[in-house]
């Protein structure tokens, strides 16, 4: 998860004057944060408490807002004035903007890997493809891990392209799909999606750019469709120091 520096933003001038040791830490936070977010282990809507978060890192709660702050400018939270941080909520619109704006840079992201990747790079999605067929057939790994995995083979591919500000970005909109999935219920079926990432190496393999485009381009709007966008999205409450302390 692109993470946004500590010494950016509206903490800047306190964030400048902490040392490696706290910046590391409060960079640690706000990685942990996200990624019980992705995992769903925090659903949108959730508040984040500054005081618990402060007892579950043990840490004070001037590293505690840092570390939002990092959050808030990955769109992973969002902070409502003399309210709170709360896990952002998509709106419907937002929704159709973010696998909008996918289908653009990921398009983008496959051409650039066929243009420039190397067997390592092949090797290293037809390792994640494995991964993702392992979870699918181990009845103990649940429905986040797996989601976890197919996000994470849009990451990879582009991280493939060594374009680091494209891969940030697509990183950045998986993990803000992951919200939007869980927030509008998905219909999404892992089996399905596995084997469409299965396709599109495939086709890359094969040196047919557009066809491997298309590929990418019919996969996300799946996905999209797999959406009940026009359903109400559910909030349900939760102790957020569990959350933060249970590890799929």
């Amino acid at each position: 998860m692109p993470l946004a520096s500590a010494s950016s933003g509206p903490s800047a001038d306190n964030a400048s004057s902490l040392g490696d040791t706290d910046r590391q830490s409060i960079e640690s936070i706000a990685k942990d944060i996200a990624t019980a977010i992705i995992e769903r282990r925090l659903p949108p809507g959730t508040w984040l408490r500054e005081e618990a978060l402060g007892r579950v890192y043990a840490v004070s709660r001037t590293k505690v807002r840092a570390a939002l702050v990092m959050l808030a400018k990955d769109k992973l939270i969002e902070n409502i004035p003399d309210k709170g941080c709360f896990v952002s909520q998509p709106s419907v619109e937002e929704a159709r903007e973010v696998f909008s704006v996918r289908q653009l840079l990921e398009a983008e992201v496959v051409r650039l890997f066929m243009a420039r990747a190397k067997p390592r790079d092949y090797q290293l999605l037809a390792e994640q493809i494995k991964f993702e067929r392992q979870a699918l057939h181990v009845r103990s790994a649940t429905s986040t891990v797996r989601e976890r995995l197919l996000g994470d083979f849009h990451v990879v591919l582009a991280e493939a392209t060594g374009n680091r500000t494209l891969s940030d970005l697509v990183r950045e909109l998986v993990a803000r799909s992951s919200l939007i999935a869980m927030l509008y219920h998905t219909s999404n079926d892992p089996q399905c999606s596995s084997d469409e990432h299965e396709e599109l190496l495939k086709l890359c393999r094969s040196g047919d750019v557009e066809a491997a485009v298309e590929s990418m381009r019919a996969h996300l709007s799946r996905i999209e469709t797999s959406l009940q966008l026009e359903s109400q999205p559910h909030n349900r409450q939760l102790d957020l120091v569990n959350a933060l302390l249970k590890h799929e």
